[in-house]
């Protein structure tokens, strides 16, 4: 078996920020209707490595994600520890991402890449910051978007600490919440096209 290379391991990071919904196109206004899904831990394995994440991930009723946060471990024939905020496209890049722990100091995370879908700001995960979500309620994400507009994202810390200590979630609950996610996505998109419908035949009618 060949051992991961660096451009592997940059890859394998990329994917274990991005499970979640496609991100393009979320705006603020979607962004006041969120569908948080609670940090939970994943675990798999990959050629040389062992790679737990414990994750976040909000979702607009849309199902086009809003904010992900992950915290990613990886070990074996690589060891690496690495904080990853996943946002929309259509960021200002040299703003990075703000992270604000309950109205505390703002620290800067700094963009490592941006694809067609998302892009993501990466910083050293270390014990201080793992500390700091363990102690902290909330968490104030920050990016600025195209328009040059700060884009505030709020995300709750209860249930870190059991996640981050906890064992991993087996995949049979990962698809449940997967399959969850699916049916709430599915229910609003019908909500809407019902609503959509109601309003052109009104408009049909000169109502």
């Amino acid at each position: 078996m060949k051992s991961l290379n660096a451009k592997a391991i940059r890859t394998l990071f990329a994917l274990a920020g991005a499970t979640c919904v496609a991100a393009s196109g979320v705006g603020t206004a979607v962004a006041q209707q969120q569908q948080p899904q609670g940090w939970f831990k994943a675990c798999t394995k990959q050629e040389d490595v062992d790679i737990c994440n414990v994750q976040n991930v909000l979702i607009a009723e849309s199902g086009q994600m809003i904010t992900g946060v992950s915290l990613i471990e990886v070990k074996g024939k690589v060891n690496r520890k690495v904080f990853q905020i996943t946002v929309p496209t259509g960021r200002m890049v040299p703003p990075g991402i703000g992270m604000q722990i309950d109205g505390g100091q703002t620290q800067k995370i700094d963009y490592a890449i941006c694809l067609p879908d998302r892009c993501i700001a990466e910083a050293p995960l270390s014990d201080q910051l793992v500390a700091s979500f363990k102690k902290g309620s909330e968490l104030t994400l920050t990016s600025v978007n195209f328009q040059n507009q700060p884009n505030p994202i709020k995300m709750p810390l209860s249930g870190f600490t059991s996640a981050y200590d906890g064992d991993p979630l087996p995949q049979s609950d990962i698809e449940d919440r997967q399959k969850k996610l699916q049916d709430f996505v599915n229910k609003n998109n019908q909500e809407f096209t019902d609503k959509l419908r109601e309003a052109q035949e009104k408009a049909k009618k000169g109502e």
